[in-house]
């Protein structure tokens, strides 16, 4: 009698993150590239995400970083690090912090399924998903400056999707292989931290690298129901990210 009264389910026992991973491999498994628009997956990533929407700082043993004042040290640090919490074939998963005023450029996740949970702060988020190049229509619209001949080659059609701003409060954003792949983050108000879960995990030996891209203005300014041109861009000279230590519970499988 006393062994079952004392004996406590095998959840309770289990850190948050490590059933989130587990969640994660059982959701991603296999899943590849895929879009994910089946049954079974699209029921997996509910649950996984109302996993990750239970998640706290706190239980990964992250507080809130104060706000320093600035000095020679702070202006050369890297204004985001990411802690790596684990990785398999299957998806990634680790925490991004952000300094304040810090911001992730746009970059894209090919091929890639992800789910972003912010831990603390606020963060801006604003999504695009590309589009297919109409034949020609690049020459057909005025770039504010006019584009070089070799940058054609690097220009992208896009729809801007939303942009939205996510507290711990706030249910995860997902994105999957065509919809809300590309975005921006910005940190508003104050650091800001995220649990970025992403599968498959970035690999450029496999297709999966990751590119960064900026806005272009149109000489006209108006884009028809908020299509957008994007620019391929190198890794922008203002952006970097650091590495720290997880400090959270171990994630093993």
């Amino acid at each position: 009698m006393l062994a079952k009264l004392l004996k406590v389910p095998r959840d309770s026992m289990t850190s948050l993150i490590q059933q989130i991973a587990r969640k994660a491999s059982v959701t991603f498994k296999n899943c590849g590239s895929a879009n994910g628009d089946n049954e079974v997956f699209l029921g997996n990533q509910g649950e996984l995400s109302n996993l990750l929407n239970e998640i706290r700082a706190a239980d990964l043993k992250i507080t809130p970083r104060k706000i320093k004042s600035s000095s020679k040290s702070q202006s050369h640090s890297p204004p985001v690090t990411y802690m790596h919490i684990c990785e398999t074939e299957d998806f990634s998963m680790g925490v991004f912090l952000l300094k304040p005023g810090a911001s992730i450029p746009l970059h894209d996740h090919p091929g890639m399924n992800g789910l972003l949970k912010v831990l603390y702060g606020k963060v801006r988020i604003r999504c695009l998903d590309k589009l297919d190049n109409p034949p020609g229509a690049e020459s057909e619209i005025q770039f504010n400056p006019p584009l070089l001949p070799n940058q054609k080659e690097a220009l992208r059609r896009s729809i801007q999707r939303s942009i939205g701003e996510y507290t711990e409060e706030s249910s995860p954003c997902i994105l999957t292989p065509l919809k809300d792949n590309l975005h921006q983050i910005d940190a508003v108000d104050g650091p800001a931290a995220f649990l970025d879960v992403l599968a498959p995990p970035y690999d450029p030996d496999d297709g999966r690298d990751c590119h960064y891209y900026k806005v272009l203005q149109t000489v006209s300014g108006q884009q028809e129901q908020e299509d957008v041109w994007l620019l391929k861009i190198p890794q922008p000279d203002n952006f970097w990210c650091g590495g720290e230590p997880y400090p959270g519970p171990v994630v093993s499988f």
